[in-house]
């Protein structure tokens, strides 16, 4: 006897509960005809692509009746073409700009995490050098930029200290919160069988605050292309191997506002892009245990 996957989403949790009911609807998906997964792709898919085809060829139209300069407001059209023209250009800002938001966001990852286990070992030194970490991520990153270009010199070293301290306090923060957010009970049982603090943090606290480290780098990947682009603005260099940054500073002074509209959206792109592969990286990470990536039948 078939059964439909939406039947087992209205049967109440305490005849079918919920985990067992979303293992189910998995099943059911995987086993699914190739014309019904289509549909259910199409079915994502058509809204934001009808929204986008409305608003893209709305703001074309309008620019069009208007009149617009194309200095002032460029119409979709100009923007691609400005693209196209300066395809290479373009290519090696964003990829100037995607290094520096990779080392960035890694070193984020590393000493974020490093710095909460560290904390999360010890109520004192949390106590003790938490408040600290607070008042760097309260002070704007422009006004210690300076101290770090002279530090570091200008370039590419000063922009991936300027990203790192952008997405730290984020990886920081949330793994010291999953830390913290053990099980009392589970901790409990690892102290009745004699574990020692290495073995209770390591095979007990940082499995259960793995979903608050992916929640950590979500926010962090986004902010390592913001602060990669914020630190080109400060330390950047120029020519040919500047990044986003400085290409959105050269077309905004030339007023080549298609030229910028192109980098931005490029910059926008990117940050897609990195949320996705964290997000792939969560769903594979979690999916398989922990509610918050499991697969739901709505």
């Amino acid at each position: 006897m078939a059964v439909d996957s939406n039947y087992l989403q209205m049967l109440p949790d305490e005849i079918f509960p919920a985990r067992e009911r979303a293992a189910w609807a998995n099943r059911l998906e995987d086993g699914a005809s190739p014309g019904r997964r289509l549909l259910m792709l199409l079915k994502h898919l058509l809204p934001p692509l009808v929204a986008f085809i409305v608003f893209i060829g709305g703001w074309e139209l309008i620019a069009y009746l208007v009149k617009a300069p194309v200095y002032l407001v460029p119409k979709p059209s100009d923007i691609v073409a400005a693209a196209v023209e300066n395809r290479h250009g373009l290519w090696v800002s964003v990829r100037t700009t995607t290094l520096e938001a990779v080392l960035g966001f890694f070193l984020s990852i590393i000493l974020g995490v490093t710095g909460a286990i560290l904390l999360a070992s010890s109520k004192w030194i949390e106590k003790s050098v938490y408040p600290y970490a607070i008042i760097l991520q309260t002070i704007p990153i422009v006004a210690i930029a300076p101290l770090i270009v002279i530090w570091f010199d200008a370039g590419v070293n000063a922009i991936v200290i300027i990203t790192f301290l952008i997405g730290f306090f984020p990886m920081l923060s949330n793994t010291l919160i999953g830390l913290n957010s053990t099980d009392q009970n589970m901790s409990n049982l690892f102290y009745l069988y004699n574990a020692n603090p290495i073995q209770t943090m390591w095979r007990l606290r940082i499995p259960a605050a793995l979903p608050y480290i992916v929640a950590g780098l979500k926010i962090s990947c986004t902010l390592s292309v913001v602060g990669a682009i914020v630190g080109e603005y400060i330390a950047g260099i120029g020519g040919g191997q500047g990044g986003l940054g400085y290409a959105i500073t050269y077309a905004a002074a030339r007023l080549k506002t298609p030229y910028l509209f192109a980098c931005g959206l490029s910059a926008s792109a990117l940050g897609i892009i990195f949320f996705l592969l964290v997000n792939a990286f969560a769903k594979w990470l979690l999916s398989s245990w922990h509610e918050s990536e499991m697969k739901k039948d709505n």
